[in-house]
């Protein structure tokens, strides 16, 4: 934002398309600024070389490309992906004149409301490659190119921007549906998920601090005053003193808790636990339920809660013990568990070695059930 303040321009690589085993998803961009210098990452730095290059043409020029990027099989030092994936990286120069609602986009984003920004990356008439659509739930801003293409791409942008999803759309020269010869790169950018962590413990603070570096805003709540203060949890946006089933119905009826919540309960005390979990379990969106405890603290919290009314499908949702079998002992350790079972739920992933497996190293999302959140692997604690 710097350089775009000043008046100058940057060169910016973004990935929009991936096939097979591609380092980094789509939306993952790369900066080349002014002077030189860079930021981000669009390949984990195996073509990174080759798009600097790009991006520093195009600064001069002024004119946007598409380019591909794959495994190189006839020379080992050729541009290419030794993962063996191919990535197609959308190359332009970024400034006031280009890209002039970059500033509220920016705050957008800062301030966690939601926006998408459509990109045309393909079209017969280059004149049309480059321009963009910024998208909100409610409204938009600047134009592609026609008032067709674009209603037919805000439409789409929105549905997009809703399940948190960045990719590439295709459409007639005008925007009609089932044309093709336009392609547009729509990046979401979606407020970033919630981790709601309730106990006040060790542990707690070393899944906080992993949360945090995940990306997730964490809450960390206890009813305990005296164990629920800001200087024992210092990755956490939000400590909170409040009974956890109370403060999660008032976050739930906010409508603060959606579909890549992520709620972990590691008290292993019935009186906080059970009434807890029995608000999570009920809510009709939420992304992952844990709890902690031991296999007969288990056994205990799933006959209290059986004895309170959950139904064998909602207790379903619930992963108890919490976590993926690690040996681990230590909170931090435990913490790293926790967070590997929450990725590989989101994932599909199956908690197994690679070295074990054979095939495609990254998964794509799995299809989320209405009612369920990150769908369950044949993992277990």
């Amino acid at each position: 934002m710097k350089i775009w303040r000043a008046g100058d321009t940057a060169g910016l690589g973004t990935v929009v398309r991936t096939f097979r085993s591609a380092p980094r998803l789509p939306g993952a961009s790369m900066v080349v600024a002014p002077d030189g210098s860079v930021s981000g990452s669009v390949s984990g730095g195996c073509v990174e070389g080759a798009v600097y290059q790009a991006a520093t043409e195009v600064t001069q020029t002024g004119t946007p490309r598409l380019e591909r990027y794959g495994v190189s099989d006839d020379d080992a030092f050729a541009v290419g992906l030794t993962c063996g994936g191919i990535i197609d990286i959308f190359v332009e120069a970024v400034s006031q004149k280009t890209f002039p609602e970059l500033g509220v986009v920016y705050e957008d984003i800062d301030e966690q409301r939601p926006v998408a920004v459509a990109t045309v990356i393909g079209h017969p008439d280059a004149r049309w490659i480059g321009r963009r659509l910024v998208v909100r739930p409610d409204a938009e801003a600047g134009s592609l190119g026609s008032a067709r293409a674009d209603a037919a791409v805000a439409d789409d942008a929105r549905g997009l921007l809703a399940v948190g999803r960045s990719e590439v759309l295709e459409y007639g020269p005008d925007g009609q549906r089932l044309g093709e010869g336009m392609e547009v790169f729509v990046s979401s950018y979606a407020p970033q998920p919630r981790m709601l962590v309730f106990g006040a413990i060790d542990f707690a603070a070393a899944l906080a601090q992993q949360g945090a570096f995940l990306g997730y805003r964490v809450t960390v709540c206890d009813a305990r005053s005296v164990f629920a203060t800001r200087a024992r949890f210092p990755a956490a946006e939000h400590v909170v003193v409040d009974w956890p089933h109370r403060y999660l119905a008032a976050q739930a009826e906010a409508g603060a808790v959606d579909e890549s919540t992520v709620i972990c309960v590691l008290t292993h005390d019935p009186k906080f636990d059970v009434p807890v979990l029995e608000v999570a379990l009920r809510l009709p969106r939420v992304g992952y339920v844990g709890a902690m405890g031991s296999r007969r603290t288990h056994d205990d919290r799933m006959a209290r809660l059986r004895a309170i009314g959950l139904t064998d499908a909602e207790l379903s949702r619930l992963t108890s013990p919490i976590g993926l079998d690690l040996g681990a002992r230590t909170p931090e350790e435990t913490a790293v568990s926790i967070a590997a079972d929450i990725i590989a739920r989101r994932w599909g992933g199956g908690g197994l070695p690679l070295a074990r497996l054979a095939g495609r190293i990254h998964h794509e999302a799995p299809e989320q059930q209405v009612t369920g959140g990150f769908e369950a692997t044949s993992t277990s604690a």
